[in-house]
């Protein structure tokens, strides 16, 4: 075990992620904030607190989106949907797909099927608190990371939100 981000690191690389989304979407009135369901939702309210604080008046567009039954590589399992919460319209809008760890990339593409039935954004970004960079099965890359590091298939990235901290296992 061996900590990738401590709590004063996780709490800088989410207030970090946050400013650089402020910087590339000046016009929040067009822009959607979605986290992916289940692990993304915690990264994602965080950072879209953040830019609720920071652009002040501007009201932020967040919301959840789950992938459950758009994924490819989980069959043999009992599948217990999530909530998604999309209260406003993407058609037209830029969408930045907010998740914890980008690593396969079937995650992020079960996102974009489902975000489809949603409507027709005028651009999807993807947002990753943390990529495992040399491990895709699809060309996927995140447009916004907090933190890349390499690592072979056999580890594991979590999240311990209890300690508030990353984990490489």
């Amino acid at each position: 075990m061996k900590t990738i981000l401590d709590k004063q690191q996780l709490q800088l690389t989410i207030l970090r992620l946050a400013h650089q989304l402020l910087e590339n979407n000046d016009d929040l009135s067009q822009v959607v904030f979605l986290g992916i369901q289940p692990r993304g939702v915690q990264v994602s309210q965080r950072i879209a607190t953040h830019i609720q604080l920071l652009s002040k008046n501007t009201e932020v567009q967040y919301g959840v989106l789950d992938i459950t039954f758009y994924r490819d590589d989980v069959r043999d399992e009992l599948h217990v949907a999530g909530k998604t919460d999309i209260n406003f319209s993407i058609e037209g809008k830029r969408v930045v797909l907010i998740d914890d760890v980008l690593y396969t990339g079937r995650t992020i593409r079960a996102a974009l099927d489902a975000l489809q039935d949603f409507g027709r954004p005028s651009k999807v970004e993807l947002a990753v608190l943390v990529d495992r960079r040399f491990n895709r099965e699809l060309p996927i890359q995140p447009d916004f990371c907090g933190i890349a590091i390499d690592t072979v298939a056999s580890q594991k990235v979590k999240l311990e939100w209890d300690k508030e901290e990353v984990v490489l296992y």
